[in-house]
């Protein structure tokens, strides 16, 4: 497992929310969308009063443009690669964080919260881990782009727009999901993505959450109602897991939303939802 350090942006970051009053918000994306992506959620964060940091994966690229020119950037990140430098910010922080993560990045949020290190945890439209539902048809037709081919395991896997299209963007309209793809969507690891694929048949899976920790903390699942790459019973699955832990388990369903929740242009109903839930922990 690789042990990243903070990144110069990670250590201005943490800073900055060490020096302020009250728990940070620790943000945790998708593989195939990078940290700057949190940023209209950092700033709506900042004026409720919570400092962000917002965590690049292992050998993430600055910008879209630069994930672009070098595809090959994500190849071989896996989630334990994920989970520790999540971890690292964790841990540089003074005081234990709220922690929102999307699909892969809820994953690892679960993980964290798992270990007691988290005050709360929003987990939007997660991956699935070790012990859910059976992926349904519709959640592997939407991962096909990576699952179609084994040795995609060692590789970085951009979707095509077609395919973006129709796992990530089906409920936008054409402009908007186009626009979306061509400045948000980057090669991600093929690494995770079959990490958790096999997750029911390995005995020790890096997809594996800690869910009875009586000191997990407040949990928020977020759940997608036409999301077809993390399908509402993905979502549901995971809350009722994670509802048998003592801490309070809530579960939230946005209608009409795919799994360009948290990037499209109704991201701030989503934010301004789970914002208001991190106000009550």
């Amino acid at each position: 497992m690789q042990t990243p350090s903070l990144t110069p942006l990670e250590r201005e970051q943490v800073d900055a929310a060490n020096a302020a009053d009250g728990p940070a918000v620790v943000l945790l994306h998708d593989l195939w969308t990078l940290a700057g992506s949190w940023d209209p959620w950092r700033t709506m964060l900042a004026e409720r009063g919570f400092p962000s940091v917002a965590v690049p994966w292992p050998h993430e690229p600055a910008s879209v443009a630069e994930a672009l020119a070098d595809p090959d950037a994500a190849a071989g990140v896996s989630l334990r690669d994920m989970r520790a430098a999540a971890t690292r910010v964790v841990d540089a922080l003074d005081r234990p964080p709220m922690v929102i993560g999307h699909c892969f990045g809820a994953l690892v949020a679960q993980q964290l919260a798992g270990t007691g290190r988290v005050r709360a945890t929003v987990a939007i439209t997660p991956a699935p881990m070790k012990g859910s539902v059976q992926a349904p048809e519709l959640m592997l037709v939407a991962a096909a782009p990576v699952l179609k081919d084994p040795a995609n395991r060692e590789r970085a896997i951009r979707f095509a727009y077609p395919e973006y299209r129709y796992a990530w963007a089906n409920t936008l309209g054409v402009e908007e999901a186009r626009e979306l793809w061509e400045t948000s969507h980057v090669p991600g690891s093929g690494t995770a993505v079959f990490e958790v694929a096999r997750a029911r048949r390995e005995q020790r899976s890096a997809a594996s959450v800690d869910t009875i920790n009586p000191d997990r903390g407040p949990m928020l699942v977020v759940s997608a109602a036409r999301d077809r790459l993390v399908p509402p019973v993905i979502s549901s699955s995971t809350f009722r897991i994670q509802s048998r832990n003592p801490s309070p388990t809530d579960f939230v369903e946005f209608f009409d939303r795919g799994h360009s929740l948290t990037l499209d242009s109704g991201w701030p109903e989503v934010a301004d939802r789970v914002i208001e839930y991190l106000e009550h922990q």
